[in-house]
């Protein structure tokens, strides 16, 4: 029952070229760092990615696109990453956008054994009708679109169904960990680290603290040790990294009122 990985790059040792994974974070907030940069220094590529966005054009996910390490990408979000922007608009990068609260429901449906639900999000839209361009060709043309999806009504009211995801991995960054996987996450760093945590066959958590078993409230416990394969002890260091997404400053006159 001791799920405890000697090192990020111990952890994450048989992501092999091609795998799926699902990665935990939300912008900048509450990302799996280390675990991303144990991947980018393995040289690991072909990568099929489902998060909410790719991080940044420095930082999170953005570094395994920077060099090309990610072939897919399944997100509710572009963000403030112009390179995913630019790769997606050159045909380089497969992308599959994904309304966000049923991004969420794919995974937690994923990691709940529900193959598909129907959602009204989307409906009416060329989520629904298909359409919606998947990878640009070269010309600026659509090289490979997403098809329509079936589509009932319920109470007067048309859904659309939604197949639910499950990756090869998923990497998550957790608050506090016990060595039987169970994790607390803080505050809104929790996002989609427990929905990602879930869908993963193989799920690695990297953890600011680890403690004992029966150290932490049952009660305060956000997802179970049984969603969990193996756990990371991040460093000084590690912990100490706080990445800002955006910085806004107030002009120096107005300071000096």
């Amino acid at each position: 029952m001791n799920k405890v990985a000697a090192s990020a790059a111990d952890a994450t040792h048989d992501i092999a070229p091609g795998a799926s994974l699902a990665v935990g974070g939300f912008g900048l907030c509450g990302i799996p760092d280390a675990l991303i940069r144990a991947v980018h220094e393995r040289g690991v590529g072909r990568l099929r990615v489902v998060s909410n966005n790719c991080g940044t054009d420095d930082a999170g996910l953005g570094i395994l696109l920077r060099d090309r390490r990610i072939a897919r990408m399944t997100s509710s979000y572009v963000g403030e990453n112009k390179e995913f922007a630019r790769q997606y608009l050159t045909g380089e990068l497969e992308v599959r956008l994904i309304p966000q609260g049923t991004l969420a429901e794919k995974l937690r449906a994923g990691g709940s054994g529900i193959p598909a639900f129907f959602t009204p999000a989307g409906t009416g839209t060329l989520i629904s009708q298909g359409g919606l361009p998947w990878r640009y060709a070269s010309d600026g043309g659509v090289a490979a679109a997403s098809p329509p999806k079936e589509t009932r009504v319920f109470a007067g009211r048309e859904h659309v169904l939604e197949e639910s995801i499950t990756t090869d991995f998923a990497l998550v960054h957790a608050a506090k960990a016990d060595r039987h996987g169970n994790l607390v996450f803080n505050k809104s760093a929790m996002n989609f680290n427990p929905l990602c945590a879930m869908a993963g066959r193989i799920t690695i958590a990297e953890a600011e603290e680890i403690v004992e078993p029966g150290d932490l409230d049952p009660g305060h416990i956000h997802l179970p040790g049984v969603y969990v394969q193996r756990v990371v002890p991040l460093d000084a260091a590690d912990k100490a990294r706080k990445h800002i997404e955006k910085r806004t400053l107030r002009a120096t006159d107005e300071v000096n009122r």
